[in-house]
């Protein structure tokens, strides 16, 4: 592998002078005392955060590709499996201890064993994964189950937020909202209507892996649905087959290929699927390549998950949840599932609490690549108006079929690179050439290009969160993993307030921004040195580097100080900001070019949209002389029979 052309092969390692992480009160004992597993931190936004878990039936079961593995078919398209993260109400919490809204989801999942298992066949440990996972098998999300969605606004910025625990105590009331609450900004809606971010994980994730990522944007009042695919590309999914699904027939739907002891036990299991000619193709070192066939087949089948899991988003919006928690497959007497399914979720106060367009796609790795296949497809996914890419690998971006014009990026965009990631050479080519993609004729679009300081690939993730000590003592990252979070939603939120409409970016009026994307411009080529932290070329895009460690495990203050002592000593130049290397932005002309471009088209879009609506309203009501109507679900509910269900409009609030 060639050298990095900007780092000309020097390697050095760094002192790293940060701000502290913001403050999080300790969530129990793991945060006291010298434990292999910490638990997850608490979020920071002003709002509480709740979640809910969904599987549900898709439209049109399907396979993607004839891949097979143990003379099977592996890439089959039959539920859609999500956690939502929302902002939620603390108004109602002080409720009987026995109520379902005071559990909370499990970060590993159900069945916790075997999913621990499926962790080790992707790493290649086996069942040693077991005792590794063992600290996290009682680590629950710092976050409410299906409680009430928020519905009022944050306070301004730098505002006091009085948080409550997680769990109060049994007959002590939680505060009013009030307390949290602030008043609505000019001109804007008595409750707020929060924006919509979609989430794709990468290569052995799942829906709760990214759980800080998520939880933070909730917390600043975003909507987020993590989305759990099914590609063979976690460590292990379990998909449950509806339990009417014999009796539902339908001219679009292929037949799911299942065992006769699957279709007996009402479930099949996904492990990771690994490519049959070269098992380690994700290696920068690899000789072989990727294998395109089995990534383009995965990219396929996720972006058909991701438009699966907005329809399912367009429902509870429009007021359609029960027929959603109805045909619901994460509840009691289903595999994986918590016997609290979706019990006491308010299904009206959903309707037009968020926004299903201008909707933001965001992910990690090879949830990045997918992000960008989906940036990339404006005319099948015309909802999605930015994107934030974290730590993109690359080589897993399906190959265009064509070179048009149109299969390109014409929207915003922000990479957050690692700083073990900006290291691999062919790696960051290609997310700058991301970059100028957006940018180029015709329709140029803001973009952003900035590394995070001393992390690498899975800082990003909740295991350097988990296992700090691990990443820190294998991977060679030094930059506070809680830090990290902060600077790394900091940025999406920046910029976000950057390409939101003004309506949806007000919804995040508390959080402070560092001004990160206003940062001097660090290119590779004008960094220096001593301010890298290069590893040896076998270990690229794995970790770090860090010369004399046995100093900085000392004392990793006493270290930095030196080695800032040492730099001025040399006269060597202070950085300006020491924990990010902002690569590139875009010029102020740009911003206030697309700014005016997408306002406009916003308008000329909502007209269009009111005179459609009139129109069919009007026919509405003169054909069924009612103003309001549900739609009847693809599939009868999971405890029903097909042939006595039947839909009314009462069923369905």
């Amino acid at each position: 592998m060639q050298d990095h052309p900007s780092l000309r092969g020097f390697t050095a390692s760094k002192g790293l002078k940060g701000k502290k992480p913001k403050p999080r009160p300790p969530r129990g004992l793991r945060d006291h005392v010298l434990f292999p597993g910490r638990a997850l931190p608490s979020y920071t936004g002003p709002y509480p955060v709740g979640t809910m878990e969904i599987e549900v039936p898709v439209r049109r079961s399907r396979a993607f590709s004839k891949i097979k593995r143990d003379g099977r078919l592996c890439l089959q398209f039959e539920t859609v499996l999500m956690t939502v993260y929302y902002p939620c109400s603390e108004k109602d919490f002080g409720l009987q201890k026995h109520d379902p809204r005071y559990s909370r989801e499990l970060w590993l999942g159900r069945p916790r064993v075997e999913i621990a298992q499926g962790y080790g066949k992707f790493g290649g440990v086996g069942n040693l994964a077991v005792p590794i996972f063992f600290p996290t098998m009682w680590t629950k999300l710092p976050a409410l189950r299906n409680p009430p969605v928020s519905r009022y606004w944050a306070p301004q910025v730098e505002t006091e937020v009085k948080r409550t625990r997680v769990k109060h105590k049994k007959n002590c009331p939680a505060p009013s909202e009030p307390s949290t609450s602030g008043c609505k900004p000019p001109g804007a809606p008595k409750a707020p209507v929060f924006p919509l971010i979609l989430f794709s994980h990468g290569l052995g994730g799942t829906r709760t892996m990214y759980s800080s990522v998520c939880g933070e944007f909730a917390s600043h009042g975003f909507v987020v649905c993590a989305v759990e695919h099914r590609d063979g590309s976690g460590p292990r999914t379990f998909i449950n087959r509806p339990k009417y699904a014999a009796k539902v027939e339908s001219e679009d739907c292929e037949p799911v290929d299942y065992t006769a002891e699957e279709a007996k036990q009402g479930y099949r299991s996904v492990d990771y699927v690994f490519s049959k000619y070269n098992p380690s193709d994700t290696s920068p070192h690899s000789e072989k390549g990727v294998d395109q066939e089995l990534r383009a087949a995965q990219i396929d089948l996720r972006t058909a998950e991701i438009e699966e899991a907005y329809h399912v988003m367009c429902e509870i919006e429009k007021g359609n949840g029960q027929l959603i928690a109805d045909r619901n497959l994460r509840c009691e007497g289903y595999k994986a599932s918590s016997r609290h399914g979706l019990k006491g979720v308010r299904w009206p106060r959903w309707k037009g609490s968020f926004q299903t367009q201008n909707v933001t796609i965001c992910g990690h790795s090879f949830g990045a690549a997918t992000a960008v296949e989906i940036l990339r497809h404006d005319d099948r996914f015309n909802y999605v108006t930015q994107g934030i890419i974290y730590d993109i690998w690359g080589a897993g971006l399906k190959q265009p079929k064509d070179e048009s014009p149109e299969h390109r990026i014409q929207k915003p965009i922000i990479a957050i690179n690692s700083e073990a990631f900006t290291y691999w050479p062919s790696n960051f080519e290609l997310v700058r050439a991301l970059i100028e993609e957006a940018q180029s004729e015709p329709g140029p679009a803001p973009a952003w290009l900035m590394t995070l300081r001393g992390t690498v690939h899975i800082t990003q993730s909740d295991f350097s969160l988990l296992f700090p000590q691990l990443c820190s003592l294998l991977l060679k990252a030094v930059a506070n993993p809680r830090r990290a979070l902060d600077l790394n939603i900091g940025a999406s939120l920046e910029f976000l307030n950057h390409v939101l409409p003004e309506e949806l970016a007000q919804v995040n009026r508390s959080h402070k921004n560092e001004n990160l994307l206003e940062s001097n411009l660090n290119p590779l080529s004008r960094i220096q040195s001593f301010q890298m932290a290069k590893p040896d070329e076998k270990y690229t895009a794995l970790k770090l580097n860090i010369r004399h460690e046995w100093a900085y495990r000392i004392s990793p203050k006493l270290f930095q100080r030196y080695i800032r002592w040492e730099n001025e000593r040399r006269g060597r130049n202070p950085e300006d900001f020491d924990e990010i290397w902002l690569h590139h932005k875009p010029d102020p002309n740009l911003l206030h070019c697309y700014a005016d471009r997408s306002s406009s088209s916003r308008t000329s879009s909502s007209s269009s949209s009111e005179e459609e609506a009139s129109g069919a309203s009007s026919q509405k009501k003169s054909t069924t002389g009612e103003e309001d109507y549900e739609p009847t679900p693809l599939h009868p509910p999971p405890h029903t029979d097909s042939k006595d269900w039947t839909m009314s409009s009462e069923g369905a609030t």
